[in-house]
């Protein structure tokens, strides 16, 4: 499988990175940094951190600086200052992909490589919308796509209703959702939040470690807002969904997001026949979307044991 990673790393995105280097049948070909956990100049310089420390031989290229149709907004409180637990490292010694955005990156290897790149989209989804724009076509040029965002059974984990990353660029995932993609699986709250990785999991892994680094700060945040030990790897799950559809279980629907609501706006919306009927949350998407698969449930156990095992190799 060849990927490309659009990412806003991020110490959750940091694991994911680690995860798709462990798997010996996975080639990262492409990375673009986006907005959202942090500026897109430090998810960049971040980026090409983790592709140095990791042996990632990939071209790094900046993306958005801001979302769609709203101001910036970021998540320093969650990711730290440096996005990397306050253990981001020496600046790299390598520059991001000169004269090309993250959206070009992906328009141009998806016109080169017709039906054969995946993207990982684990950011908002900004650069990606963007790319549809430059690549009407990009959603039939993919292989497969698995964005990570939304939350339909659960609570958002940005406000009452909405997951951080659509929330960050509610347009740029509507357009997303709308553009048509053949072969799109969403990874939400709903199965992320599920696989919650205990303390007793953090504890395991070797303190001199970079990831058992970079988590402490995170576990913190997640300690405070969940009041339980360990963290969420949203991240890493859409990684290995990604890797192994079969890890999960689905429902099939067409997709939406809320853009007007003043409580509601960023929410993932999913087509009355997925809901309940009688629901409030619904809204007749109607026939012109094509359908995209969201995970409604993953083998946890599994998912954590591949995920300590990829973050522990030398």
């Amino acid at each position: 499988m060849r990927l490309i990673v659009d990412a806003d790393p991020g110490i959750d995105d940091a694991l994911a990175f680690y995860y798709l280097k462990a798997q010996a049948d996975t080639e990262i070909v492409a990375i673009g940094t986006v907005h959202g956990n942090v500026p897109v100049r430090q998810a960049t310089v971040n980026a090409l951190r983790l592709a140095e420390r990791l042996g990632i031989d990939a071209p790094v290229a900046m993306g958005a600086a801001r979302p769609l149709a709203q101001p910036l907004k970021t998540a320093e409180d969650v990711h730290g200052a440096d996005g990397l637990g306050g253990f981001a490292g020496d600046e790299p010694t390598r520059v991001h992909t000169a004269g090309e955005s993250a959206a070009e990156q992906i328009a141009r290897l998806a016109r080169a490589n017709p039906g054969e790149l995946s993207l990982l989209a684990i950011g908002p989804l900004t650069n990606v919308a963007l790319a549809v724009q430059i690549e009407p076509e990009l959603p039939r040029l993919l292989d497969r796509t698995v964005v990570m965002g939304g939350a339909l059974g659960v609570p958002g984990n940005i406000t009452s209703h909405a997951e951080a990353n659509f929330w960050h660029d509610p347009e740029a995932a509507d357009l997303v959702l709308d553009a048509g993609f053949e072969d799109l699986t969403i990874v939400g709250l709903d199965v992320t939040m599920a696989s919650h990785a205990p303390g007793e999991w953090l504890e395991a892994l070797p303190e001199s470690g970079y990831p058992r680094q970079i988590l402490g700060f995170y576990a913190d945040f997640y300690g405070s807002f969940l009041g339980k030990a360990g963290f969420v790897p949203h991240d890493p799950l859409a990684a290995a969904i990604l890797v192994d559809p079969e890890l999960a279980t689905y429902v099939e629907d067409r997709f939406a997001i809320e853009l007007t609501g003043t409580y509601t706006r960023g929410k993932l919306v999913a087509d009355q026949r997925f809901l309940a009927e009688g629901s409030p949350f619904g809204r007749d998407i109607g026939t012109g979307r094509s359908t995209a698969r969201y995970a409604v449930s993953a083998d946890n156990a599994r998912f954590l044991d591949r995920l300590r095992d990829a973050v522990t190799q030398p």
